[in-house]
């Protein structure tokens, strides 16, 4: 009998050891839109290192940007599991859904603790969620940087009067069509294009990221003018795209561990960009690069064209409607606390919101249709 009862545990410790194998040797192939030469990868390498040292059930074979496909193609990579998982920034997809954008960043409106919040305790992860299951894809939040530079160019923009005719890269399409409404036009570039079109005069002026991004970049070299604050994107999200299937293959426990390094790498992004861009604005300085700042009246004028752009996504859009109303009814609902705890608060303070009553009523009419 003790050995019968020998024989069946070293036969079932075998058997866990080969199971264990079998899942060790599963892997996933992953790219993002971001290459090797731009610092935003960092943030897709920190979740694939956390995945790779947290699960033994699975290991992500991790290519740069551009290395597999254009980054423009993974989104139809992971739709169709020719790859298992990408990362990105949402708004590059606003092609497909205006209701990419917001899920990527906003204009005038959150800041990077604001989406943190919204993300993981204001519905927004649900919504992901929503979006991204329409094609076929859980997604994970896992990075987030607060406002993002401005614009940077060859010649000097001081005030919104300065944006007439000019042509501006800009990503987003909300964040073009208040570029639009203040004078300038939208021009749409990769990220890689941006240094030779500013060298070139292709474009009066250029965003990309934030200001440790953007000097890894090189743009000291090209654009001795820069303008604050940025107000285009007051905070951005990434993430990986996971196909569907491959992630319905995977283990409860796994995929919890992936949320959870989804988790970690989303708190360390947000400290690890202030660094960066701390970094970053410095060496501009020392290069000699010349800050302006949009004064109040001109970053009022802002959030008043912002609030109007919104409502009238709103209105073309059921989804676009829906992301935007948890939004706006976080900031109001979350005003109830930051607004007491000045000057210790956090998230963006202010009273000129987009009307709640206006987005609802945009709903109504797409319900009744």
């Amino acid at each position: 009998m003790k050995r019968f009862a020998l024989t069946g545990l070293a036969a079932g410790i075998a058997l866990a050891t080969l199971a264990g194998s079998a899942q060790a040797q599963e892997k996933w192939t992953m790219t993002t839109t971001w290459p090797d030469n731009l610092d935003l990868i960092q943030i897709d390498r920190h979740w694939v290192n956390l995945v790779n040292q947290l699960t033994d059930e699975l290991q992500i074979d991790f290519r740069a940007g551009g290395t597999l496909m254009p980054g423009t193609q993974v989104f139809d990579a992971t739709e169709t599991g020719s790859i298992q998982a990408a990362g990105d920034w949402p708004g590059y997809w606003a092609g497909r859904s205006p209701a990419f954008s917001p899920l990527a960043t906003t204009t005038s409106l959150f800041n990077g603790v604001d989406y943190l919040n919204w993300i993981q305790q204001w519905g927004g992860f649900e919504l992901y969620q929503e979006v991204y299951g329409q094609y076929n894809m859980v997604y994970l939040p896992y990075g987030i940087t607060n406002n993002e530079s401005g614009f940077r160019g060859g010649t000097p923009i001081e005030s919104l009067a300065d944006l007439e005719g000019k042509r501006l890269r800009l990503s987003g399409r909300d964040q073009g069509r208040v570029l639009e409404r203040l004078g300038g036009s939208q021009v749409t570039l990769a990220g890689g294009e941006i240094y030779q079109a500013i060298e070139r005069g292709v474009v009066d002026g250029a965003e990309f990221s934030t200001p440790g991004v953007d000097y890894k970049a090189g743009f000291s070299e090209v654009a001795d003018y820069w303008l604050t604050p940025g107000w285009h994107q007051s905070a951005s999200v990434f993430g990986v795209m996971i196909n569907q299937d491959a992630w319905d293959a995977l283990s409860k426990e796994t995929q919890e561990k992936l949320k959870i390094a989804a988790d970690a790498t989303m708190a360390w992004s947000l400290a690890w960009s202030e660094r960066q861009s701390t970094e970053g604005t410095v060496k501009f300085l020392e290069d000699g690069t010349e800050i302006s700042h949009l004064s109040e009246d001109d970053l009022a004028e802002i959030q008043r064209i912002t609030n109007e752009v919104i409502v009238q996504g709103a209105c073309e859009n059921p989804m676009h409607a829906k992301v935007y109303h948890s939004m706006v009814s976080y900031l109001e609902h979350y005003a109830n606390w930051r607004d007491i705890s000045v000057p210790f608060n956090m998230s963006r303070v202010t009273d000129n919101l987009p009307s709640l009553k206006k987005i609802e009523a945009c709903m109504q009419q797409e319900t009744d249709s």
